[in-house]
């Protein structure tokens, strides 16, 4: 049992980072040793879902507890209001996230990395929504070079001499995770919720050195990517060491995860999506469906490979029922600690939604093992729901809809 009764909780969320590429999910051209550590030491799910097929709306649901048709942003850019001549979409004040919920309940709330949820001087800035200090890219666009002109430290930009006039001297990966090991020492005498949204594995393809695969075979991207997945597996072996070194690793749950499917599937050389269809940007399996690891030593079963299907709206509810927080009414996640505390937990008869706008409407929905896609057509909700059996077709390949026409109108 841990031995405080409110846990330290961390979520590491990667960008862009395929369901296939750790060792523990069946990747078998990029070592991640770490992260099979972690999966060892903890429960792997086969069955988690992303909040969306794309950054901004994912990190919303993740953050806010709503699905895709309930929750503020729905896509990277507003299609209705929005700030800049991007239209990012803020937060509001009154969109309840789970660091106000830590907040509330006394924990020191951190986060490092990239939000995408909120401009400069809008309602959306992390230190606005329950950060006490938080490092790194508000504009997702910013997050697309590793090596920007600036990062925000709370409410302040910081300027990065080594970066000044196109020089790649500091890279900001390096300088979140830094920031993430100094949050974990400074707090380790408190309970604290620390959110580490990275943006590796995310293109563009900048790293310092693509060791060991420098003689590979590989295109330059591909050399890149394997390092970049690399790099992650290292550090979250460095986060686990230090939560050792301090001695609160029993005292911590922690989470691992991606935003949404391979924004690539690299097909015959690391296969990120496996048997999955689609990728990033499509609501099909490949899109959303995630590698997520779960540990809490003496808490959580280890060794433990769970089926159970959860998605990200249903982490505020659970850190509330973890902490001994209250879930708001308007949630559409539910808690799932029983399954992480390894007891039985029934959530076969709930409807999981998925929508998004990127490139057209599309849909999803996942309701036991029934999954129901609306492709992203010119006749939008006037297109016909095709539908799939996930115990039989992973690869959603045949579309069952007219064999199971009650499953349909359901």
């Amino acid at each position: 049992m841990a031995s405080t009764p409110t846990p330290n909780v961390i979520f590491i969320l990667c960008d862009d980072l395929g369901y296939n590429d750790l060792g523990c999910y069946g990747g078998s051209v990029i070592p991640t040793p770490h992260l099979d550590d972690l999966a060892a030491s903890g429960t792997r799910f086969t069955q988690c879902y992303t909040g969306a097929p794309i950054c901004a709306p994912s990190r919303c649901v993740l953050n806010t507890g709503k699905h895709t048709g309930h929750c503020r942003i729905r896509d990277n850019f507003g299609r209705v209001g929005g700030v800049g001549e991007q239209k990012r979409v803020p937060l509001e004040p009154e969109d309840f996230t789970v660091a106000e919920l830590f907040k509330q309940s006394g924990y020191a709330t951190g986060m490092t990395g990239k939000w995408g949820l909120g401009e400069p001087d809008t309602t959306g800035v992390p230190t606005r929504k329950g950060f006490d200090e938080w490092f790194g890219y508000l504009n997702q666009r910013n997050a697309h070079t590793y090596y920007p002109p600036y990062l925000w430290r709370n409410e302040t930009k910081v300027d990065l001499e080594g970066n000044r006039d196109g020089g790649q001297g500091d890279y900001s990966h390096d300088m979140i995770v830094e920031f993430a090991l100094d949050f974990i020492r400074s707090h380790a005498a408190d309970p604290f919720y620390l959110h580490i949204p990275w943006t590796l594995p995310h293109g563009g393809y900048e790293i310092p050195s693509v060791e060991p695969y420098e003689d590979m075979p590989w295109t330059d991207d591909e050399k890149v990517y394997a390092a970049m997945v690399s790099r992650i597996d290292r550090q979250v072996g460095e986060i686990v060491a230090v939560l050792d070194e301090l001695g609160i690793r029993d005292d911590t749950l922690l989470f691992f995860g991606s935003d949404h499917g391979a924004a690539r599937r690299w097909e015959g050389v690391f296969d990120s999506c496996g048997a999955l269809r689609g990728q990033k940007g499509v609501v099909y399996e490949g899109g959303i469906r995630t590698p997520m690891i779960c540990s809490w030593p003496g808490r959580i079963p280890a060794g433990r490979v769970s089926d159970q299907v959860w998605y990200y709206a249903d982490f505020l509810p659970t850190a509330a029922e973890v902490i001994g927080g209250e879930t708001p009414e308007d949630v559409d996640g539910v808690s799932i600690l029983p399954t992480l505390l390894g007891e039985p937990q029934d959530l076969t008869g709930r409807f999981l939604y998925w929508e998004f706008y990127g490139s057209g409407f599309q849909q999803a929905v996942r309701y036991g093992d029934w999954k129901a896609v609306r492709p992203s057509t010119e006749r939008g909700l006037d297109e016909p729901l095709a539908l799939y059996d996930l115990v039989t077709d992973i690869s959603e390949s045949s579309d069952v809809a007219s064999e199971h026409p009650t499953v349909v109108a359901a």
